[in-house]
């Protein structure tokens, strides 16, 4: 009878076991506090037990559907109009209840480091932070992954409603653009924020977009089944290696000395400073640092305050003299200097030691080396830069496992594949600086690229606007060397001939030294510009002149635009255009004067006798380009002629 009795109640534990599991799953974008597009179909979807009813009530709809045989199952509703807030009830063998749920306009925002830029890096961060009471605008921020095959799910992310607690994890593009659409159609506006930075377009496109590619075909044809783990392995073990060879060994021991005067660091490396360590030595290593140098102090500066600079360091640091912390900086950016306080200093040697942290990308010391230095109380100022040595604390995770642009489709699959179900107005997109080495070839990825999202979201050709690259001197880019920069550009200007797209131009609001201009309210505002007009029918101007042809002239060219707004002008308070320039037979530019004439430009030089081809802000950093239209846009750079490009033969790989 006992035997009996516990045999029931193993079978009854195993029954509630089963039952306690059988329950409706949510994919993590359908959550708390979330905005669902108004006027489109609203898609749901999740997994259950397989063949379990699922019943999904919103407004005054209710839907019920089966899962199917792998528990899958997805209903859709009618479209409903702006408003809330609303709950979502999904009812199986359980029920889930989402609440605070608005209707609205929800964007994608995607793309690299200028639009994954959060809103506490912007210009007037503090101030914007401030007053970023805007409780519906709310953002979804994917978490960052890679995937070798599509997922179902994000990796993590939720919804965030918008106020001075939470939006300076915004992205800073993002939140401007749904501010300005805010402001003007008084609706909730939803941001989807899946970006990484630093990555190239082949990495958010799918498989199938390249196998139907005459570009790209033979090459996704060639890439391997991937198994992540496998590879990550490989990577931590050539990674060891390359260490062991160096004497530096992982994970590293009593690194807590390290920023002590005594500590013997003599069987360290060294590394010139300033200089990132990816290129000396330490390629594609991100992790935690540290840095050591000696300088003698005389005696009449010692227990004086004293100045220590650092040029900029990328990401962060904390440094140290003689074991003392003398200050911390976390923008990559910011110029060091540090005050050596009363009573560090002694005559003799002395022992600076700096803790650098590196999340991605470049890492370490970068500048000027004059802004090297230890400035005395007596005024001597004594120089830093050169060798210094140095060891690793740690090593992140992304140094040895496979990254977001070692293979193509890794983003698509987990960060942008699991979101399609859900409906969307449109999408805004920052990137371009990663593929500018191959910006002939852009031609052909970003188009695909966009191509393939619409084919994959089953909307049609939705709404798709980007941003042009900003001026930033990549590699002192110009006609005459050649421009990379250039190249891309007029790549995403061509991708203007896909329908329903926008390009906001950014020439004028970049940063020669920043590949992040802080300036992103102004990109927000003019990606606003395109949507207001565009998909809001607001009438409002919303681009800048437009190349659309020339007319040579003897040794003049006549330039004749599109998109002149109310008329075209020069912001010069001398009245001097700028940024152009003409070429004759010989390909050869010259800089060029320019004036304007109604709504068209004429160009000319005095060391051009036939003109045949003209420019406007073809470099890396045209920054002094300054034609607009009287709305204040500025002109979109262009090239009349189609001459070789320093980038029509690079072509895409992967390792």
């Amino acid at each position: 009878m006992k035997r009996i009795f516990n045999y029931l109640a193993v079978l009854t534990l195993a029954l509630f076991s089963v039952a306690a599991q059988a329950t409706i799953r949510l994919p993590k974008i359908l959550s708390d506090n979330m905005i669902l597009q108004r006027n489109k179909p609203i898609t749901f979807w999740g997994w259950a037990d397989a063949n379990e009813k699922v019943t999904v009530q919103f407004r005054q709809q209710t839907k019920s559907v089966k899962a199917d045989q792998s528990g899958k199952w997805t209903v859709t509703l009618a479209a409903e109009a702006a408003g809330g807030p609303d709950q979502v009830v999904f009812k199986g063998k359980n029920t889930i209840t989402l609440s605070d749920v608005l209707i609205g306009e929800v964007w994608v925002c995607s793309g690299q480091s200028n639009m994954e830029w959060p809103l506490a890096s912007a210009n007037h961060a503090d101030s914007e932070i401030r007053n970023a009471n805007y409780p519906q605008i709310r953002q979804f921020l994917v978490q960052k992954s890679v995937s070798s095959k599509p997922e179902e799910d994000v990796k993590g992310g939720s919804w965030t409603v918008c106020s001075p607690s939470t939006a300076g994890d915004f992205t800073a593009v993002g939140y401007f653009f749904a501010r300005e659409l805010y402001l003007q159609l008084n609706v909730p506006v939803g941001l989807i924020n899946t970006s990484w930075g630093g990555t190239h377009s082949e990495t958010w496109t799918s498989r199938e977009a390249f196998e139907q590619s005459p570009e790209f075909k033979n090459m996704i044809t060639a890439m391997p089944q991937l198994d992540l783990d496998a590879l990550a392995k490989k990577r931590n073990d050539a990674l060891v290696a390359k260490l062991k060879a160096m004497n530096m060994t992982l994970p590293s021991t009593g690194s807590a000395q390290w920023k002590s005067a005594g500590y013997n660091d003599t069987q360290w490396n060294t590394m010139t400073v300033p200089g990132l360590w990816e290129q000396q030595k330490l390629e594609d290593l991100d992790g935690v640092l540290w840095f050591r140098k000696s300088v003698t102090i005389a005696g009449a500066d010692a227990g004086k305050e004293a100045t220590l600079e650092l040029a900029m360091i990328d990401d962060s640091d904390e440094a140290f003299v003689n074991g003392q912390s003398v200050g911390t900086t976390k923008k990559y950016n910011d110029k060091r200097k540090y005050t050596i306080p009363v009573g560090i200093l002694k005559e003799g040697v002395n022992v600076i030691a700096v803790r650098v942290t590196d999340t991605g990308g470049g890492g370490g010391f970068h500048g000027d080396a004059k802004d090297v230095k230890l400035t005395t109380a007596s005024g001597a100022a004594i120089s830093l830069a050169g060798d210094w040595r140095y060891n690793i604390e740690s090593v992140s995770e992304g140094t040895t496992s496979v990254g977001p642009n070692s293979y193509p489709t890794l983003l698509y699959n987990a960060m942008l594949h699991p979101i399609i179900h859900f409906a969307i107005e449109g999408v805004i997109w920052y990137q371009g600086e990663s593929n500018a080495g191959r910006a002939y070839q852009y031609r052909t990825a970003f188009p695909l690229m966009i191509q393939d999202w619409r084919r994959q979201w089953k909307q049609g050709d939705f709404p798709f606007y980007f941003v042009q690259l900003a001026s930033f001197n990549s590699a002192n880019g110009t006609s005459e060397h050649g421009s990379t920069w250039g190249e891309l550009r007029e790549a995403q200007t061509m991708t203007l001939s896909l329908p329903n797209t926008g390009m906001a131009v950014t020439t004028d609001i970049g940063d020669a030294n920043d590949i992040h201009p802080r300036n992103k309210q102004d990109v927000g505002k003019r990606l606003a510009a395109i949507a207001l007009n565009k998909v809001y029918a607001k009438n409002n101007v919303y681009s800048g002149p437009m190349y659309q042809s020339m007319k040579a002239e003897g040794n003049k060219i006549r330039v004749s635009f599109t998109q002149t707004g109310s008329g075209l002008m020069v912001k010069d308070k001398y009245g001097y255009l700028k940024g152009f320039e003409i070429a004759g037979p010989d390909q050869k530019f010259h800089y060029a004067k320019a004036w304007i004439e109604g709504n068209e430009v004429v160009v000319t030089s005095d060391d051009v006798a036939t003109a045949v081809a003209v420019r406007f802000a073809w470099a890396d950093n045209p920054e002094d380009a300054n034609l607009y239209n009287k709305e204040g846009f500025p002109a979109s750079p262009f090239r009349s002629d189609s001459w070789k490009g320093i980038t029509s033969e690079s072509k895409f790989s992967f390792d």
